[in-house]
C-alpha cells in the first residue's frame, strides 16, 4: 500500500461522504463554513489539529490564489505518496475545501507543526493507527470527560482539574478539600448524560472524615461549571472511613442507559474486613440515582443493616468501569494482588469473591487462600497473572476502528501497554499488547467524535490514537 499523508486523506472522506461546496469565488458562504469547520473537527482535526495547526509551511498559505491547492488536491504530489482526488469529487468541492484549508490557517504559519502522517503509522493485529501526542504537563492525569464543545476536561491525582482547550490546559477552581494521600487524590470524571440541559458533571475522590482527618473514604460530588469554576457544588456519596491506609480508592464512574450512576470502591486495603460486609461501602459496587438517592430496585434494599446503594461485592480494588454499548450491561476491572486482576461482568447482588477465592497470592510470595472457585462466589470473564494492574477500561465505539469495534481497550500499569480484549459474548477468546513501553497507562476514553485517548502518567501526557486504512 502506498504511504500519503493522512491528514488530506481524512479531508478528501470528509468531502466524499458530507459533500464540501463552494459559491466558485473560494469564499465559503456563512453556511458552507459551518458545515466545513464541523465537517474539519469531526474528520481532520486528528491529523491536522483542532485549529489547522499541523500544516507542512509552503507557499501555498499566504495570499489569495487556491490554484496551487486544487492543483494538489485534484491531481496529487506522487512524491509525497498523495493520491490524485481529482476523480472523487467535483471541481466546486475541491475550491470549497482549498478555500477552507487555506483562510483557516494560523496567521503565524511559523508556529505550524508537520500534519501526522501515514509514514508514522503503527500496526496491531487487525488496525493501523498513529499515535498523537494532544497533552504534555500533566503527572498522574487520572480522569478524562470531553465536554460537548470538544474541551477536555482532566483530573490530576493531585487534587488539580483543568480544561484543555485551545491547545492549552486551564485550571478549574472549586474543589472540595481532597485527601491526596497514596493512591488517593481526585479520581475519575463523568458528564451527565443530559448535561447539555443540566450541566452535572461528576466526580470521585479521596476524602477525609468529618471528625477525623486521620480517617479517609472514597467520595462523590457533582457540580456545574461556570466558565473555569466548579459552582453547585453537592456531595451525594460519602464512603465509610477507613484509617490510616491510602490505598484502594476505586473508582471509575459510568453511567448506564437507564440513567444510574455506577462506580467501584476498594476495600482499603483491609481484605479480612471489608469486602464481604455488606454494613460497609469498602471492596463493592454500587448503584445510585444521579442525585445520589437509591435506586428502589437495589438488591440489599431489604436487607438488613445492608448499604443500600451496594449493587455487588467482594471485590478487591476495581479501577476500571464501562457499559457494554450493544447490551447495556456494565463491566469492571480490579486489581488482584501478585496475580489475580480480574476482568468482570457486574450482576446485581452477586458476590465477586475477594479474598475467599483469588488467582493471586500475596506480595511475600505466600498464599492467602488455596481456591480459586466457590460456589455463590462469581468467577471473572478472564483474569491475569502476573497482575498488570489494569486501569482505566472502555469499550471500543463507532466505525473509525472497525476492526476493533466492541473490544474492550484497558490501561496496564505495571507493564507500560494498552491490552485489547476481544469479547464474542461472554468469552474472552483474544488478547493483544498495544502500545507496548509507553508508561504507565492510567485511563482510556473514547471521545464523541469517536476517537481513542490515552492517558499516561509519570511524566503525564494524553495521547490520540488515529486511525489508518
Amino acid at each position: 500500500m502506498k504511504k500519503y499523508t493522512l491528514g488530506l486523506h481524512l479531508i478528501w472522506l470528509a468531502v466524499v461522504f458530507l459533500g464540501g461546496c463552494s459559491n466558485g469565488t473560494g469564499q465559503l458562504s456563512e453556511k458552507e463554513h459551518e458545515l466545513a469547520v464541523k465537517n474539519y473537527q469531526q474528520f481532520c482535526a486528528g491529523c491536522h489539529g483542532q485549529n489547522l495547526e499541523k500544516f507542512e509551511k509552503k507557499e501555498w498559505m499566504y495570499g489569495d490564489n487556491l490554484e496551487s491547492v486544487v492543483n494538489s488536491i485534484t491531481n496529487g504530489r506522487e512524491e509525497m505518496g498523495m493520491p490524485a482526488f481529482g476523480v472523487a469529487f467535483s471541481t466546486d468541492e475541491i475550491k470549497a475545501l482549498a478555500s477552507y484549508v487555506q483562510k483557516g490557517l494560523p496567521e503565524n504559519k511559523d508556529d505550524l507543526k508537520p500534519a501526522l502522517s501515514g509514514n508514522d503509522k503503527m500496526e496491531s493485529e487487525v488496525q493501523a493507527f498513529i499515535v498523537d501526542t494532544v497533552v504534555t504537563g500533566l503527572d498522574v492525569p487520572w480522569g478524562l470527560e470531553f465536554l460537548p464543545n470538544g474541551d477536555l476536561l482532566i483530573s490530576e491525582r493531585s487534587a488539580k482539574l483543568y480544561r484543555f482547550t485551545n491547545n492549552e490546559l486551564q485550571e478549574i477552581t472549586g474543589l472540595p478539600e481532597i485527601m491526596v494521600k497514596g493512591q488517593g487524590g481526585l479520581l475519575d470524571l463523568e458528564l451527565h448524560p443530559d448535561y447539555e440541559n443540566n450541566g452535572w458533571l461528576y466526580f470521585t475522590y479521596s476524602g477525609y472524615a468529618d471528625d477525623n482527618k486521620d480517617e479517609g473514604c472514597t467520595n462523590v460530588m457533582r457540580a456545574r461549571l461556570d466558565g473555569n469554576k466548579l459552582v453547585d457544588q453537592e456531595e451525594i456519596f460519602n464512603g465509610t472511613p477507613d484509617s490510616n491506609r491510602g490505598q484502594h480508592w476505586g473508582s471509575k464512574l459510568e453511567f448506564d442507559r437507564d440513567g444510574y450512576l455506577f462506580f467501584g470502591v476498594g476495600e482499603r486495603g483491609n481484605r479480612d474486613e471489608n469486602p464481604q460486609n455488606l454494613t460497609n461501602h469498602a471492596g463493592k459496587i454500587h448503584r445510585i440515582m444521579d442525585d445520589g438517592s437509591i435506586p428502589p430496585d437495589n438488591p440489599f434494599i431489604d436487607t438488613p443493616g445492608a448499604i443500600l446503594s451496594i449493587y455487588s461485592y467482594g471485590h478487591r480494588n476495581p479501577q476500571g468501569t464501562c457499559m457494554n454499548p450493544e447490551t447495556g450491561e456494565i463491566f469492571e476491572t480490579e486489581h488482584g494482588p501478585m496475580g489475580g486482576d480480574e476482568l468482570n461482568l457486574i450482576k446485581p447482588g452477586l458476590n465477586y469473591g475477594w479474598p475467599v477465592i483469588s488467582y493471586g497470592i500475596n506480595y511475600n510470595g505466600t498464599k492467602f487462600t488455596n481456591i480459586t472457585e466457590k460456589e455463590g462466589m462469581e468467577q471473572p470473564l478472564t483474569y491475569w497473572v502476573p497482575s498488570i494492574a489494569p486501569c482505566g477500561m472502555t469499550f471500543v465505539k463507532g466505525d473509525r476502528y472497525p476492526n476493533w469495534k466492541n473490544n474492550i481497550l484497558i490501561g496496564s500499569l505495571r507493564f507500560h501497554y494498552l491490552e485489547r480484549v476481544v469479547l464474542e459474548g461472554y468469552e474472552v477468546t483474544h488478547h493483544e499488547k498495544l502500545l507496548e513501553g509507553i508508561g504507565r497507562v492510567r485511563n482510556v476514553e473514547m471521545s464523541p467524535d469517536g476517537f481513542i485517548y490515552v492517558a499516561i502518567e509519570n511524566p503525564g501526557k494524553i495521547l490520540k490514537l488515529v486511525p489508518v486504512n
